[in-house]
């Protein structure tokens, strides 16, 4: 789940699971694979770090074996 906030200054946590595509248009748009889109403030390259880390943070607490993958 990672932290995003709404254009009108909500916050809102997102399973990023659902993430289908995310792009500019200027705003970021997220459109998940419900086909539900969400307008955030967080631009494209923030959403994935968002992301990224999330899943680094996963499997590192179930998989610690797999740390020195990097």
């Amino acid at each position: 789940m990672i932290r995003l906030t709404r254009i009108n200054d909500s916050s809102l946590v997102l399973n990023s699971d659902l993430i289908e595509h995310i792009e500019t248009t200027p705003d970021t748009v997220i459109t998940l694979t419900t086909g539900q889109k969400i307008l955030v403030r967080e631009d494209v390259d923030e959403v994935v770090k968002r992301v990224v880390e999330y899943r680094r943070q996963i499997r590192e607490r179930y998989h610690p074996e797999d740390n020195s993958l990097g």
